[in-house]
Parts: structure tokens; C-alpha cells; sequence
């Protein structure tokens, strides 16, 4: 079992900046793969990125790639979510999700097991 918990969120205006952070309590969180969702209000929860459990992977959506960057600290047992050149239709809620064995061909948010609770984004114009 993994818990996530989900630290950063706010208020910015359009080309600002958040760093998200997702801290994870339980199993070490090196042997998990780690996701971002977001889910905007009426909309299907969509994939961000995710990287794998020792960080040297990464993957983007192509709405995000240029603009956002994943990392994590194994030390720390938490990931980051860089987010710069924020855009209106970047609000969304965040959800940090962790699923283990193979890394994922299509990352759909049933390739992970555990979520976190979500954090508010919301980007002014």
C-alpha cells in the first residue's frame, strides 16, 4: 500500500508558474511508477505525465510537453510537477497516481492503483 498526498496548488495567473508535489508514505515509493492526472469540471479525468520509478523516464501529454516537467526525489519518497507558462485550460484539480510492475504503454488512469486526494489549480486570464 501507498499513500499520496498532494501539496501546491493555487491561484496564478496565465504565465505563471506552480510546482506541485506529491508526497508518498508507505511502500517505497522507488518501486512505483508515478502519474499526473487533472480533471476539469465536466471533463474526463485526463493523463499529464509520468515518469518511472527511478526517474530516468518521462512522458508527456502534448497539451503539457514544453510546459511542464516531472521529477522525484526517491530520498524523499515524492514527486514534483514543474508547471510554467500556465494556461486558462490548465485548471484543473491535480491527482497524483502511483501503479507498479511494468511501465505502461498507454498510461489511462486504470494503470494505476493509488491516488492521491487532488489539489486545485486555477489559472486566471
Amino acid at each position: 500500500q501507498v499513500q499520496l498526498i498532494e501539496s501546491g496548488g493555487g491561484l496564478v495567473q496565465a504565465g505563471g508558474s506552480l510546482r506541485l508535489s506529491c508526497a508518498a508514505s508507505g511502500r517505497t515509493s522507488s518501486n512505483y511508477y508515478m502519474g499526473w492526472f487533472r480533471q476539469a469540471p465536466g471533463k474526463e479525468r485526463e493523463f499529464v505525465a509520468a515518469i518511472t520509478g527511478s526517474g530516468i523516464i518521462t512522458v508527456y501529454a502534448d497539451s503539457v510537453k514544453g510546459r511542464f516537467t516531472t521529477s522525484r526525489d526517491n530520498a524523499k519518497n515524492t514527486v514534483y510537477l514543474q508547471m510554467n507558462s500556465l494556461k486558462p485550460e490548465d485548471t484543473a484539480v491535480y491527482y497524483c497516481a502511483a501503479g507498479r510492475g511494468y511501465w505502461p504503454t498507454s498510461h489511462s488512469q486504470y494503470s494505476y492503483g493509488y491516488w492521491g486526494q487532488g489539489t486545485q489549480v486555477t489559472v486566471s486570464s
